[in-house]
């Protein structure tokens, strides 16, 4: 017998991708084809790959009887497919076996310990936690030769947003296939606008998408991976904060910010236009230095594109009992002479907001007064992954402390040159740091603060 498939590119794409990436997730926006696209594939490599073995999982059995179950039995030719509501397994013509699974806890996944599957796919995956997809990620195994994959689609959004986004979106362009040390892993993007099937019946459902809430609507209709719930800098946008990289004229002037300690070295060179509009330009993020080394690495990352003033957090001036130095003296025996920035957190996030937020500038273009280079993808990586502390609304919190090392350093450089509302004149000044704002630092006459 003969079935025709009707697809668009990208569930096509999502096809394809089998046998050339372990790791696939398809979609972002809702309305983006995703369910079908799974079930299409599904139903391919069980018809391509005889007694071979696949596993669909939802978190919830309602879900996963309403939606992926119920499309099945539509879509599979019942001639060569039968279905078993009670073992919630369907098996084909050539013994080839889909399972439909759920997982409503972490203990759910031991369901599933003894079991083999070539392919294991999940569908809305941002409804999962990492160690329910790490874990079942190990039944991937068996005696054929057939090609083995994970093979996911999803919103943005849920409780797996953040692992999901930095396991697939934060690795690099969408569409190519990039080497991890766990395998090559693919994250191919659809919006509805895509779904022609969709837009040509249900023309209305993109305007019932725009009555949703600002955050909803940016991850249900755009697909944007960079808000979530709780996000502290909700105004972030990577359309408008991030931009190419382009030579910074030799007028502008130069700051360097950096947040350090062993654990991570997170340095950023910062440059400001006659207009008050600053770019990230340069980032150096490395873990396991100690200060001799972040000293060489900051040196050697500049080269001669010396900034006028080095930005660093207090604690950098604490005497270490091993020295009687402090880590801001050690520094400056590399040449490195440091700014004491202030630590007052909330004050410091209040003005790393405003250099974020969109505005009109000169141009009278709508643009935040920050932007960042695309080469710096630790800050864009970390930046909008950053939530409320839930006792503090007022801060950011710290929880998950490796995403916090990029934004110190842009709020201490914040909170050492608040925003200028007004272009300066040319012809004054530019100056902001006397050599007096040292000296009550210890740093030029020895003493403590």
């Amino acid at each position: 017998m003969r079935t025709e498939i009707t697809l668009f590119p990208k569930q096509k794409e999502f096809l394809d991708s089998t046998g050339k990436a372990d790791e696939v997730l398809y979609g972002g926006a809702a309305g983006g084809g995703k369910s079908y696209g799974q079930l299409c594939d599904a139903l391919v490599y069980a018809m391509k790959y005889p007694k071979s073995k696949q596993l669909i999982l939802r978190r919830t059995l309602p879900e996963l009887e309403k939606s992926l179950v119920r499309v099945s039995l539509e879509l599979f030719p019942k001639e060569i497919y039968k279905y078993s509501e009670s073992k919630h397994s369907g098996t084909f013509s050539n013994d080839s076996v889909i399972d439909f699974g759920y997982c409503d806890s972490e203990t759910d996944v031991y369901r599933y310990q003894s079991a083999e599957y070539d392919v294991i796919r999940f569908d809305e995956l941002t409804h999962f936690t990492e160690q329910m997809y790490l874990y079942l990620m190990s039944r991937l195994r068996g005696v054929s030769d057939f090609p083995r994959a994970m093979k996911s689609s999803t919103n943005p959004g849920g409780i797996g947003h953040s692992w999901v986004k930095a396991r697939f979106i934060d690795i690099g362009e969408p569409g190519k296939i990039h080497e991890t040390k766990s395998g090559k892993r693919l994250f191919i993007p659809a919006t509805v606008f895509e779904n022609r099937a969709l837009m040509k019946n249900d023309p209305s459902y993109v305007k019932r998408l725009c009555n949703l809430s600002e955050k909803d609507r940016r991850q249900l209709l755009n697909g944007d991976w960079d808000t979530n719930e709780g996000q502290y800098f909700s105004e972030w946008r990577r359309e408008l904060h991030v931009c190419e990289p382009f030579e910074i004229p030799k007028n502008w002037r130069r700051y360097f910010a950096m947040d350090y300690g062993l654990d991570m070295l997170a340095g950023y060179w910062i440059a400001v236009d006659p207009f008050d509009n600053a770019y990230v330009y340069r980032e150096i993020y490395k873990s396991g230095l100690i200060i001799s080394e972040a000293a060489k690495a900051i040196l050697e990352a500049e080269g001669t594109d010396i900034p006028e003033i080095y930005i660093a957090p207090p604690d950098m001036w604490n005497r270490r009992q091993d020295t009687g130095k402090s880590v801001a003296e050690l520094f400056l025996d590399f040449g490195i002479l440091l700014y004491k920035a202030s630590n007052d957190r909330v004050q410091g996030w209040y003005c790393l907001k405003e250099w974020l937020h969109p505005r009109l500038d000169e141009f009278g273009e709508t643009k935040p007064r920050l932007r960042i280079f695309a080469n710096c993808t630790e800050v864009i990586r970390t930046l909008p992954a950053l939530c409320y502390d839930s006792r503090n609304p007022n801060d950011v919190g710290d929880k998950v402390h490796e995403y916090t090392h990029a934004a110190d350093a842009l709020r201490y450089w914040a909170s050492a040159r608040p925003m200028h509302f007004e272009a300066p004149d040319e012809e004054e000044e530019m100056l902001d740091f006397e050599i007096e704002d040292f000296l009550g630092y210890g740093i030029l006459n020895g003493e403590e603060n």
